[in-house]
């Protein structure tokens, strides 16, 4: 059977990339520590994670953005901007979590995409962030939008230390 492009359109349309309500903190708190299990880490929400405990304060009263993929009415995705650097016109990305069976289908594209074109809205003319080293299909994903891969720096900031790399992107 095959499926045609209406098919495929109504798929996406059941779909849509929405501000982060208060609401839906528990919902981005599973999602995220989840995804975390995955690399055999956790999210720790007094330490590194404290920004998800107060999404309005930690985000949008900076200037940024968080948003989550909503698919058939639940919460299946996440993504957010936070200005860094407003005079130089860097921004940092953060929180690109989705639900595993959602992954390689083209919702973690949508988000990304997202978050570059906001960051182009307002803007901004270079994108900054750090991801864990153990996020290695996440790493060809970056590449894939044209980050590229930097240094390397040491975290001390839960009770599991970790490694991240920096990706950059000239806008």
């Amino acid at each position: 059977m095959s499926i045609s492009a209406k098919s495929i359109t109504a798929s996406f349309e059941s779909e849509m990339i929405r501000p982060a309500r208060p609401s839906d903190q528990t919902v981005i708190v599973e999602i995220i520590d989840t995804c975390l299990r995955e690399i055999e880490d956790r999210l720790f929400l007094d330490g590194e994670g404290k920004d998800l405990t107060d999404i309005e304060s930690a985000y949008i009263k900076k200037g940024g953005a968080f948003v989550v993929l909503e698919a058939a009415g639940s919460v299946v995705g996440t993504h957010a901007t936070l200005p860094v650097d407003q005079e130089n016109g860097i921004i940092t990305f953060r929180r690109l979590y989705l639900r595993r069976e959602y992954r390689g289908r083209g919702h973690g594209r949508r988000l990304m995409q997202w978050a570059i074109d906001w960051s182009r809205d307002h803007d901004f003319r270079e994108i900054a962030f750090w991801s864990d080293i153990r996020f290695t299909r996440a790493h060809r994903f970056f590449e894939s939008f044209g980050f590229e891969k930097g240094e390397t720096r040491n975290m001390n900031d839960t009770p599991l230390p970790y490694s991240e790399y920096r990706f950059r992107l000239r806008l």
